[in-house]
């Protein structure tokens, strides 16, 4: 039995123009998601709103956390890329989790 070929071509490269506007992006989204988790934690802590609290840690888990094992693997290279990953798809999901949580708990 002959082995199926899945891929016909190599795939194509970005130009370098979609690559920085990609990572600018994602930063960008970053420095959002921390600014609203800041905002979410000052209004736990003024109105003593746990639903707040959670979507504060809610929002770093998905965003900020896997940027920096992202950027501690870019720079470090120390861990492996499975884990790297692996460790990063587990934060979103418990980011997404407790917002989820703050979303459906009583006030």
């Amino acid at each position: 039995m002959r082995p199926v070929v899945l891929q016909l071509s190599q795939p194509a490269a970005f130009p370098d123009w979609v690559v920085t506007f990609q990572q600018a992006m994602q930063i960008l989204s970053v420095v959002i998601g921390v600014f609203i988790a800041y905002q979410a934690y000052r209004g736990y802590k003024r109105n003593e709103s746990r639903p707040m609290l959670f979507i504060a840690i809610g929002f770093v888990l998905v965003l900020a956390i896997p940027f920096c094992l992202f950027v501690l693997y870019g720079v470090l290279s120390v861990l492996p890329v499975a884990a790297v990953v692996v460790g990063s798809q587990l934060s979103q999901v418990s980011g997404l989790l407790a917002i989820l949580y703050a979303l459906r708990m009583p006030a």
